[in-house]
């Protein structure tokens, strides 16, 4: 049920993938809808995120390809690379893009307003360009998140972030990245593969965090091995500027660093400075996120949000699933929650890292016994090509049930393989069954089926 007394029935604020399929759903339902943003139609993964990055993926990726190709007979020429063609290519796209996003909406009926908006109170939106004030039955918070510009470090204003890499006007021969998650790891191996030289920094140690640590550890040796520098369990204490425009980029452990660009890359944090919430009584947490119930639900009762500015999975799918569940919640009588439960993830990092499931240490918690089943492998490519690296397949195990519960590659298109495995892993699917299952030959991927014996048991979290 909606209030006609208001100027809308829905109110979503911020462009980005989880508040346009909120605004484009509610609209397609018959209501009256607004959105507004401050920016471009289509939020972080559009913009600034997924899409650009994995297209300066693709382009990382050639040197490498141009080096194999001579063992499979090819002769390759001169090779010489545009940084700005690159970009101006990517920037075609990224508009192009916007533009369908924007098309979306406007097709299902929602109203576009270009235009900061801010929370007044809990049903009032001003519109910061025009100093208007709009009504809304219902609002959704879908602001995302920002990189976190580091104010504690002394000459942070000096760095840049993601942000800013997709849209440097050079290629930096020297780049050195503070951070050890998916985004520093990411660009890490991006700006290796143009030409720059690189060196990453972490305070950790190991990098990615929260993913298994034997796929963790082969990332690390790979990107070693390639000629990236890591330094883990260390940290820039100061960033200066030199007087031919290069920068110091001082460590802890009292080394200093010679860099055209250093990048933070240390985390996000969520959209909601000056964004009202107070005034319309929305709680937020201790890091500026939005607190929402089960339901994506604030603490005003008509007061939603989805994406990165809660905090919960700052994943692109995630919140447009979120969107999707508000709207059958809100508009269906349906009270939907999102469901958290086996999403599966990949790390554009080079070699890619696909994953889904428990890693062996959450299972190791988890379940009395687990089986694991581990395969170390060169790839048939790499024969011919002379490339050393291997690609790690890994199946983590339920000892008493023998479903699959965790699924693990790091290889080439390790992130196809892993939404192919989300499917198998979400449905629950036992060790029986991948072994039933006839392998495609030759692939990378039949190990995952001929993998009979487990590697080794844990038993009460220890390996026996």
């Amino acid at each position: 049920m909606t209030d006609g007394s208001y100027d809308y029935d829905l109110f979503v604020i911020g462009g980005g993938s989880g508040g346009v399929r909120a605004a484009r759903r509610a609209a397609m339902l018959g209501k009256r809808v607004a959105i507004a943003e401050e920016y471009r139609f289509g939020g972080t993964c559009v913009i600034r995120g997924c899409v650009p990055k994995k297209l300066m993926v693709y382009a990382s990726q050639f040197s490498e390809s141009f080096e194999d190709a001579a063992g499979f007979g090819w002769s390759v020429g001169e090779r010489k690379f545009d940084w700005a063609q690159l970009i101006a290519n990517k920037d075609r796209e990224i508009e192009r893009l916007e533009g369908i996003y924007r098309a979306n909406v406007e097709k299902a009926g929602a109203q576009i307003l270009m235009s900061r908006a801010e929370l007044v109170g809990p049903h009032e939106i001003r519109l910061t360009d025009s100093g208007r004030t709009v009504t809304a039955d219902q609002i959704v918070i879908a602001v995302g998140g920002r990189a976190n510009p580091h104010p504690g470090l002394p000459g942070a204003e000096h760095c840049i972030t993601s942000n800013e890499a997709f849209h440097l006007k050079r290629l930096p021969p020297a780049i050195v990245i503070l951070g050890g998650g998916y985004i520093a790891v990411e660009f890490a191996n991006i700006f290796h593969g143009l030409g720059s030289q690189v060196t990453l920094v972490y305070r950790g140690k190991e990098i990615l965090q929260g993913f298994d640590d034997d796929i963790r550890h082969e990332l690390h040796q790979a990107m070693v091995t390639k000629g990236i520098d890591i330094r883990c369990e260390d940290t820039l204490s100061e960033v200066i500027q030199k007087p031919d425009g290069r920068f110091e980029a001082h460590l802890a452990c009292g080394e200093i660093l010679d860099a055209y660009e250093v990048m933070l890359a240390i985390g996000r944090k969520a959209n909601t400075e000056n964004l009202g919430c107070e005034a319309a009584g929305v709680t937020l947490d201790s890091r500026g996120a939005v607190v929402v119930d089960a339901y994506s639900r604030t603490s005003a009762p008509n007061i939603w949000a989805v994406g990165d500015v809660t905090h919960r999975l700052q994943l692109t799918p995630v919140a447009i699933h979120e969107a999707m569940c508000l709207i059958r919640t809100l508009y269906h009588d349906d009270p939907t929650e999102p469901d958290y439960d086996t999403v599966p993830t990949a790390v554009f990092s080079q070699p890619e890292i696909g994953t889904v499931g428990l890693t062996e240490a959450q299972a190791a918690k988890a379940f009395a016994s687990v089986d694991i089943y581990r395969a170390s492998f060169k790839p048939m490519k790499n024969t011919l090509s002379g490339r050393q690296e291997r690609m790690l397949m890994k199946l983590v195990v339920d000892g008493s049930t023998q479903r699959v519960v965790g699924a693990h590659v790091f290889g080439p298109d390790a992130g196809e393989l892993a939404q192919v495995l989300g499917v198998a892993v979400k449905a629950g699917l036992t060790k029986d069954q991948f072994d039933a299952t006839m392998a495609l030959h030759p692939t990378a991927a039949e190990e995952l089926v001929t993998m009979y014996e487990p590697s080794y048991r844990l038993e009460g979290g220890d390996r026996v």
